[in-house]
C-alpha cells in the first residue's frame, strides 16, 4: 500500500498546527498561572532542577546513592504544585502537557511506522482531495438511484439497461470493498450521464477509506501534466515530474473522460506510458470514456487497445441522460 505523498505532507502540516495550537494554548495557561500564582513559576524551576539532577545521575556525574532523594523531592515539589493550582482556583489538569495521542506522542510515527492519528488526517485530506476534484457532494453507492435505468429490455441485447447497470454497480461495490494487490483494472465506457463518474467517486471514496493512495484527474490533464514534465522548464517541470510520480505510483488512479483531448503521437506516447508502467507494476487504473472501443481503436495505438480490452474488465454504461432525466423531475 503506497501512500500519496502529496496528500501525507499535507495531513503532516494539519497535525503541526494542532500540535502547535495545543502547545500555543498551553503557553498562554502557562503565563496566566504565573502572572497570577508567582509561587508556581519558582516550583517549576525547582522541578526543572530536580530533572537535571536526575540526568546527572544517569551521565554519572552525580552520585547515583543520591537518585531516590532527588525522586522524593521531585514528587513533593510536583504535589506542592498542585496544592498551590487548587489553592488558586484551578483544577491540576490545568497545566496538563499530556499529548493528543500517547501512542506516538503526536509525532505521528511509532517506530518509523505511521501512527493510526496521523492515517486519520491523512484519510481525511485524501477524501477533501476527491471531493474537490470530483466537485461532488456525499455520493456514496447508498445513494445511487437504479430507478432512472429502464427495466424494458433491449431490442439488440434483451437485457434491459437497469438490469445491465445493476451488475455494473454490483461490481463497482465489490471491486472497492475488496480493493488489492489482485484486484482487475476497469474501464467504463458509455454515453455521457449514465453515472460513470458517479461511481468512480463511490470507489474512490471506499478504496481512499482504506487507506490506499487515490488519485483522480481528467485525461486531458494527466496529458498536459505529462507535456509540462518534458517540455517545461525549472520549477514548472519539477513539479510537473512529482505530479507524473503520483499518477504512475498511486495504488489507484482514475483517468476520466478518455478521448476528449487532441490526440497526437504525444498523447498516444504517454498513454501508453501510463497504461504498461502501472500494468507492469501491477497498480490499479479505472479509464472512463465516451467513446466506444471501437471509435477509441482510431485515436490510439494497437499496443494501448490491446491492453485497455485484454488486462482492463470492460464495463460498458447502458440507458438514457439521468442528468437530464433528473432535471425533468
Amino acid at each position: 500500500m503506497a501512500l500519496d505523498g502529496k496528500i501525507l505532507v499535507r495531513a503532516k502540516a494539519v497535525l503541526e498546527a494542532r500540535r502547535k495550537l495545543r502547545s500555543d494554548v498551553y503557553e498562554r495557561r502557562l503565563e496566566t498561572i504565573y502572572s497570577t500564582v508567582p509561587r508556581v513559576r519558582a516550583l517549576d524551576n525547582e522541578i526543572r532542577e530536580t530533572m537535571s539532577g536526575m540526568v546527572g545521575v544517569a551521565l554519572g556525574v552525580a552520585g547515583a546513592d543520591r537518585i531516590e532523594d532527588i525522586r522524593l523531592n521531585n514528587l513533593e515539589l510536583q504535589e506542592l504544585r498542585r496544592e498551590e493550582l487548587r489553592r488558586a482556583g484551578f483544577s491540576e489538569d490545568y497545566l496538563s502537557e499530556d499529548h493528543m495521542c500517547p501512542k506516538c506522542n503526536d509525532t505521528g510515527y511509532v517506530r518509523n511506522q505511521i501512527c493510526q492519528c496521523l492515517m486519520e488526517i491523512y484519510k481525511s485530506e485524501l477524501s477533501e482531495s476527491l471531493s474537490s476534484l470530483l466537485k461532488l457532494g456525499e455520493e456514496t453507492f447508498d445513494s445511487f438511484d437504479l430507478s432512472y435505468y429502464d427495466d424494458k429490455p433491449s431490442s439488440d441485447t434483451g437485457v434491459s439497461s437497469r438490469r445491465s447497470m445493476e451488475i455494473i454497480y454490483e461490481t463497482c461495490v465489490e471491486y472497492a470493498r475488496k480493493f488489492g494487490g489482485k484486484s482487475m483494472n476497469l474501464f467504463f465506457n458509455g454515453a455521457p450521464g449514465l453515472g460513470k463518474t458517479f461511481l468512480s467517486a463511490c470507489i474512490a471514496r471506499v478504496v481512499a477509506e482504506h487507506g490506499y493512495s487515490v488519485v483522480y484527474d481528467m485525461a486531458s490533464s494527466i496529458f498536459n501534466t505529462f507535456a509540462d514534465a518534458k517540455f517545461s522548464r525549472d520549477e514548472d517541470a519539477d513539479e510537473a515530474r512529482r505530479e507524473v510520480k503520483r499518477y504512475l505510483e498511486c495504488d489507484l488512479l482514475i483517468v476520466d473522460d478518455l478521448g476528449t483531448e487532441m490526440t497526437n503521437s504525444f498523447i498516444v506516447s504517454a498513454l501508453y506510458e501510463l497504461v504498461n508502467t502501472r500494468l507492469v507494476t501491477n497498480r490499479k487504473t479505472i479509464v472512463s470514456s465516451n467513446l466506444t472501443i471501437g471509435e477509441l481503436r482510431r485515436l490510439y495505438s494497437e499496443q494501448i487497445m490491446s491492453r485497455l480490452e485484454g488486462e482492463y474488465q470492460v464495463l460498458t454504461f447502458r440507458g438514457e441522460d439521468i442528468r437530464k432525466k433528473r432535471n425533468m423531475l
